[in-house]
């Protein structure tokens, strides 16, 4: 197994969006992005030993990996229906895994801890319940800085290159549109198009070029709106610096609470 893995972000939807009855949400939004989704491991070269997940739904000063051989869902939204609380994804763990990630944060100058109680939140059990549907991946999961710095999330991906020869699927899990209210009241078309239209441009540029422009990405049009905090952006910070010098590409763009959300690929 010496074929690179590709790096991905992705978005993740709302909630437990595919698993109960949102009437919120349009069902061809979510039947398009669960497809998407679904169809996720058809794009990688071979099944990934195992996976590491950066989560928009995780901050922490330093970066924190979990390190539960087998890790407890997180049930991190409120409001839903009774069933979104007993939504199973029981994916193993990957201890070694975990440690190697410490590993290269420290060659790379990082500070790191680790959590051995947290579970999976649902910007991995959500996503990966349909991209992984058998939860037989050990998975860990990666903490953003609580920083919110961009420049730091990327020098992050950087130091995880070297899990991509290892059979790793590094994957960002955030939304490129995260305004909830805008969602909610099904108003953020075109801010959300203003943003993507920007955001599609820099991750298929030259690797410095998008680096910078993603360093300072808050000078995009309507960034504040698409991103009124960034956290769900960050995840493509880390991704873009796992993925050195490969271009990226658009593997997918939809709606979603009528607001344009993709997901990209670098391989």
């Amino acid at each position: 197994m010496t074929t690179r893995m590709p790096v991905i972000y992705l978005p993740h939807g709302g909630g437990p969006w595919p698993f109960v009855e949102l009437p919120m949400f349009d069902r061809a939004e979510q039947d398009a992005l669960a497809a998407y989704l679904r169809g996720l491991p058809n794009s990688l070269p071979h099944q990934p030993r195992a996976l590491l997940v950066i989560s928009a739904h995780w901050e922490a000063p330093v970066p924190t990996v979990t390190t539960a051989a087998h890790p407890p869902m997180l049930y991190d939204y409120y409001g839903f229906p009774p069933e979104s609380y007993e939504i199973q994804w029981p994916a193993p763990g990957d201890p070694a895994l975990a440690a190697r990630v410490r590993e290269l944060l420290h060659q790379a100058g990082f500070d790191s801890a680790e959590d051995a109680k947290r579970g999976f939140d649902h910007g991995t059990f959500v996503p990966l319940k349909l991209s992984f549907p058998d939860a037989d991946v050990p998975t860990v999961q990666l903490s953003l800085l609580s920083s919110l710095d961009p420049s730091r999330h990327i020098d992050l991906g950087r130091a995880l290159a070297p899990l991509r020869n290892e059979g790793v699927l590094i994957i960002g899990s955030g939304m490129s549109f995260h305004d909830l209210r805008a969602f909610f009241r099904g108003d953020g078309r075109d801010v959300s198009e203003r943003f993507d239209a920007w955001l599609q441009k820099t991750v298929t540029a030259e690797p410095q070029t998008r680096n910078l422009l993603l360093q300072q990405w808050d000078k995009a049009p309507a960034a504040r709106q698409a991103h009124p905090r960034e956290e769900h952006l960050l995840p493509l910070m880390v991704i873009s610096g796992v993925a050195g010098e490969d271009r990226g590409r658009v593997a997918y763009t939809g709606t979603f609470g009528n607001a344009r959300i993709s997901a990209v690929h670098f391989e």
